[in-house]
């Protein structure tokens, strides 16, 4: 049994993350036979909304001000409509803001999955431009693995956990998204308390669109399913702590089998994406990665001719070593 609380947790996100952001709903089917992913691919995610990253005093005249935590606005709030008008882009919200001259803008907004609304009266910096006092995001993009496909419905899941925003690190809520096949040219490679990466590009192939995003991953649509062996889920009660292997892709746009331990089955809670605890063991991938790197979060386990669960979390303390949630859990969301 390993104790957990001696390790702090890193969530793996993207390998790569440009300045853009977001995601929300599933359609999963529930099944218990998939074919297995490991394959890279980019993701590009269109906020529904913009997604507010920062506040800040600014001066207006002699006074220090920010309307936005006048208006009670938070870090993480998703500011969907400015009097009504539904907002798609960062350009268009601070377009609004400029040409508001000073008058108040109604504004609803997302927390914590629940609307609210507030009035924002924005004011004039030292530059004679109208001002909120807010940093804000309107899509992201970066790298992750898939875990499985369903041919069955044409869907895939991915990750094992949420994207989140890499400067807040709250769960990013998205109107839309697309998945895009990616190839990795090169590797930063992991030490204890500092987590490499895989590095790539996107190619110019469309595979999918993104539909959900939440805690147990990311989820959409395929426009179409690669010809592989399925996989039956396995049941926590089928898992075994010991020998088990990975499929991920550390060159190239192909992925490959390594070998891994599960060391610990900690829980069968359906809203955990934190399930099991794994251990890198393969030689190989060691020489490559040193370990556990961003952008493999999401590679799926076999074990026993099934799929036990996919990668999400690695261990700052030791990069060996990470968590997985269940292959249940994923395709049951």
């Amino acid at each position: 049994m390993v104790k957990k609380s001696y390790f702090k947790l890193i969530t793996i996100i993207f390998a790569v993350i440009f300045s853009f952001s977001i995601c929300i709903i599933p359609t999963q089917a529930k099944t218990t036979e998939v074919i297995i992913g490991g394959e890279t691919f980019g993701m590009k995610l269109y906020c529904k909304g913009v997604m507010v990253l920062k506040l800040e005093n600014y001066k207006s005249g002699d006074n220090l001000v920010c309307p936005a935590k006048d208006a009670g606005i938070q870090i993480n709030d998703i500011i969907t409509k400015a009097n009504k008008i539904s907002i798609k882009s960062n350009e268009q919200f601070s377009n609004i803001v400029k040409a508001s001259n000073g008058k108040p803008i109604k504004l609803t907004i997302l927390r914590n999955d629940k609307e609210t609304v507030t009035i924002i009266k924005p004011k004039k910096n030292n530059n004679n431009e109208y001002y909120t006092g807010m940093w804000i995001r309107d899509s992201c993009a970066g790298l992750g693995t898939i875990s499985y496909y369903n041919p069955d419905n044409m869907t895939y899941g991915a990750l094992g956990h949420g994207i989140c925003d890499i400067d807040t690190g709250g769960l990013m809520y998205s109107d839309s998204g697309e998945i895009i096949s990616a190839a990795i040219t090169s590797v930063n490679k992991s030490e204890n308390n500092n987590i490499g990466t895989l590095n790539g590009y996107f190619t110019d192939t469309k595979i999918g669109t993104i539909k959900n995003n939440c805690n147990k991953g990311v989820y959409g649509k395929l426009y179409l399913t690669p010809n592989k062996k399925r996989y039956k889920a396995a049941d926590i009660n089928e898992i075994t702590m010991g020998k088990a292997i990975m499929y991920s892709t550390i060159k190239g746009e192909k992925p490959k089998k390594y070998e891994i331990r599960i060391i610990d089955i900690c829980n069968n809670n359906p809203d955990s994406n934190r399930n099991m605890i794994i251990k890198i063991t393969d030689k190989k991938l060691l020489k490559k990665t040193n370990g556990i790197v961003q952008g493999m979060s999401g590679s799926p386990i076999i074990q026993n001719g099934k799929f036990v669960g996919a990668l999400t979390h690695v261990f700052i303390d030791d990069c060996t070593m990470g968590y997985a949630i269940l292959a249940t859990n994923m395709i049951n969301n």
